[in-house]
């Protein structure tokens, strides 16, 4: 359910609402609470999750319980909008009858003294009624919407290249430390203050001095990762690139074993080879993609692999991505420093020995490569369909691979620059990009989030510089480590824990703003997508040429990992995508390919997709960190859990009551203590404290102790954009059915059935403490 307040009152732009309670007492507002032309706003009806309508709540807890497809409250952040104002400022006046009146001329006269006096009264009060509350009244809303788009108005796409270019020619060594220097003293000269460099002494795992290779046992010819054959001349060639070519935390070694094709390697792929085959140290030929590399490799590590030879199949790639004979990375990190599990890495942290993460001897290979070990020939396609890379189950391949890589420790900087807030500066919005740390992998991707977070930054202290300030503090940050797991934000995260779980409300990731030019794709935490869904409604000009909205609460490969399986905060991306990625398989993201594989300039030649993700970025950024109230959306979280168990076949009659129940206390919170919060005579400081309060922490309950490896420890995310139930109970569901035993199953359903009622049981202690305010009020 979702309201919407059709009155309004104006204030000075940049000013919390909350501040101007004097003036706005004042004024007599009558307020009225329009529920269902809420639901019936402009703009928000093409905003769909895999949901189509609501439907009321049944009283049954078990029985006939309304789980038919939902659909997210479509007021604007889960709040109520002024639309209007009606006031009313008709003086009445009592007056007694006169005891005599001699005089009809006298009695005229101060009858038209007195005609003259309230004339006149009334024309200054119209004047000042009519200077505060104006017959077209703008909303507030809409004056802050015009002060964030003056200041984002600054932001050029000329402006972003020219710092992408001078970005992407400035990096010529592998010192983090020094890109980190320049980043700070950019930020430093346009004003930003206490900009701040954070380094951690962290365990990389890097090449050996001499590639990986690749040896057919039967012809005794050796390959590189590449698909080049092994020789001097080879290993002149783009020699940075094939050390570059590896598993990052991968075991050492030589194997020389039977290759075995397990394709995507999922539960169902390898219980069917198993029937075929033995597997003891043999060699996975896999498939990138479908599922988090992670998880995976752990089915494999249990099955009985000793190697992996990892590759991404053509057919998986759009078709404008040539990366056949292109080598890649990826890393075997499931975040942080792999030396401190869990703690941070500063001095006096005891330091565990880890040089490799798993016992498998992971290569990543080409798909050249591929193609000459099972000997099929250059040309795929049939009646131009592309044919999937495939070993034939009756032949039989013996390799021999080779896997040599070092383990040191170095120095991985994070720049942290702080804005702070005039209101709440002990709430933090932190706004995150990523600088290179890994040979030229990823290096126009980095330059691109780098260049717009800096324009973003320019254009605030343009404005700051005038006497505006946010009401929050916003958090800059420019993350290093990325490419080895995520190792810089996670070591600040487990740095500042304590600070960050009591005052971070949302996290807004920049990383890799634009990876190709056909779709804008979101994604964002269930309480942020009304607000995501508002900004693209704001960025397509006519309705009824735009695109169905595209938001999902997907896994994300960059820094907001930790923010979101750690702290559970709030958390949004815009990126520009090729359509045709979203389409094949998830997490091919996974793989970092050389600087030449992917070219941002042929993508966005003049910058203007740069522009639009910072200005989409930053219009929510100013929005979270200067409105009273939080812009979250609390029903969307309970409608989201009720989304993620219609259908599932795993659902159980406690779950479906309890997620019913939840959804009962999201309302109740909703329409009781957030319409509230948005009525001038009722908008205490302290009732907005409280509110906002349990707003920013309302995702925090869905983080489960135990998932598998490589999924989100926060249950609201999916694996995909392309599904809707609950990802760990998907994983279970699939082992329930290779295995006899239901045990990992149960244990599942525990967890989600938990945090189900951990998030009821939260909204309705918020209900509770805001009943008590008002009772000892009265």
């Amino acid at each position: 359910m979702a309201y919407q307040k059709v009155s309004a009152d104006q204030r000075a732009p940049g000013h919390s609402q909350y501040l101007d309670n004097d003036d706005l007492q004042a004024t007599a507002l009558d307020l009225e609470w329009d529920m269902e032309k809420e639901l019936e706003e402009p703009g928000f009806d093409q905003f769909q999750l895999n949901s189509a309508e609501n439907q009321n709540l049944e009283n049954s807890e078990t029985a006939d319980l309304n789980l038919d497809p939902i659909q997210p409250a479509t007021s604007p952040k889960g709040r109520f909008q002024r639309l209007q104002e009606e006031s009313d400022y008709v003086t009445h006046y009592t007056r007694s009858a006169p005891k005599s009146n001699p005089c009809n001329f006298c009695r005229l006269l101060k009858i038209f003294c007195m005609a003259i006096i309230l004339f006149i009264s009334g024309i200054l009060i119209g004047y000042y009624s009519h200077k505060n509350c104006p017959s077209n009244a703008t909303s507030s809303g809409t004056l802050d919407l015009q002060l964030y788009q003056e200041i984002l108005k600054t932001i050029q796409a000329e402006d972003i290249k020219k710092s992408f270019r001078n970005l992407v020619q400035l990096y010529k060594s592998e010192d983090d430390t020094e890109i980190s220097k320049k980043i700070k003293t950019q930020w430093t000269s346009l004003g930003l203050e206490d900009v701040q460099l954070v380094n951690y002494s962290v365990l990389l795992n890097l090449p050996g001095l001499s590639p990986s290779s690749v040896t057919l046992s039967s012809s005794g010819q050796c390959f590189h990762p590449n698909g080049q054959p092994c020789s001097e001349e080879a290993r002149k060639w783009s020699s940075q690139d094939l050390l570059y070519s590896y598993a990052a935390y991968s075991a050492n070694g030589i194997l020389e074993a039977e290759v075995i094709d397990v394709s995507y390697g999922n539960a169902d792929d390898l219980k069917r080879i198993k029937k075929m085959k033995n597997v003891t140290n043999r060699i996975a030929l896999l498939k990138l993609g479908k599922l988090p590399l992670l998880y995976k490799l752990s089915l494999l590590e249990k099955t009985g692999f000793g190697g992996v030879l990892l590759y991404i199949d053509p057919c998986d790639l759009p078709k404008t991505a040539n990366l056949s004979y292109n080598t890649f990375m990826v890393s075997l990190n499931p975040g942080g420093d792999p030396s401190t599990p869990g703690y941070p890495s500063i001095d006096g942290s005891f330091r565990q020995n880890r040089s490799n993460l798993t016992s498998l001897l992971v290569q990543p290979i080409s798909a050249s490569l591929v193609a000459k070990l099972i000997s099929l020939p250059k040309d795929r396609t049939t009646n131009g369909a592309c044919s999937p890379l495939e070993l034939p189950n009756n032949e039989e391949r013996i390799v021999s691979m080779k896997i040599q890589t070092v383990t040191k420790f170095e120095t991985v900087t994070n720049v942290v620059g702080y804005l702070k807030g005039v209101t709440f500066p002990d709430r933090y919005v932190i706004v995150g990009s990523h600088h290179h740390t890994a040979h030229s992998y990823n290096r126009q991707e980095w330059a691109s989030s780098t260049a717009i977070i800096t324009a973003f930054v320019r254009a605030l202290m343009l404005r700051v510089k005038r006497g505006w300030r946010p009401d929050r503090t916003i958090v800059f940050c420019s993350w290093g480590g990325t490419a080895f797991g995520n190792i810089g934000s996670y070591e600040w995260g487990e740095d500042f824990r304590k600070v960050l779980q009591r005052n971070v409300v949302a996290y807004i990731s920049l990383h890799s703003p634009v990876r190709g030019n056909s779709t804008l794709h979101s994604v964002a935490s269930p309480s942020l997508q009304q607000l995501v869904a508002e900004k693209n409604k704001f960025n397509c000009p006519r309705r009824d040429q735009c695109p169905k909205t595209n938001i999902s609460s997907e896994q994300m490969q960059d820094d907001a990992d930790y923010f979101i399986n750690h702290l559970g905060v709030p958390t949004m991306r815009f990126t520009y995508e090729d359509i045709r990625a979203l389409e094949g398989p998830s997490f091919l993201s996974e793989a970092l390919f050389p600087k030449h594989a992917i070219k941002v300039e042929e993508m966005d030649p003049f910058f203007n997709l740069h522009e639009t993700i910072i200005k989409l970025s930053g219009e929510v950024i100013l929005q979270i960190a200067s409105e009273p109230v939080l812009p979250f959306n609390a029903l969307d979280i309970a409608l989201e859990v009720q989304n993620n168990l219609k259908g599932d076949q795993t659902s159980t009659p406690q779950l479906l009551a309890l997620a019913s129940h939840l959804r009962e206390s999201a309302e109740l919170f909703q329409s009781d203590e957030m319409r509230p919060a948005n009525d001038p005579k009722e908008r205490a400081p302290i009732r907005v404290r409280m509110l906002n309060d349990i707003l920013q922490d309302m995702e925090k309950s869905f983080l489960v102790q135990h998932a598998p490896p490589g999924f989100y420890r926060n249950i609201l995310y999916h694996l995909d954009g392309n599904t809707s139930q609950f990802s760990i109970l998907l994983e279970a569901w699939e082992h329930c059915k290779s295995l006899a035993s239901n045990e990992t199953l149960q244990e599942a359903l525990s967890e989600v059935l938990n945090s189900i009622n951990a998030a009821q049981v939260y909204f309705k202690a918020g209900l509770d403490v805001f009943e008590s305010v008002l009772v000892g009020k009265n």
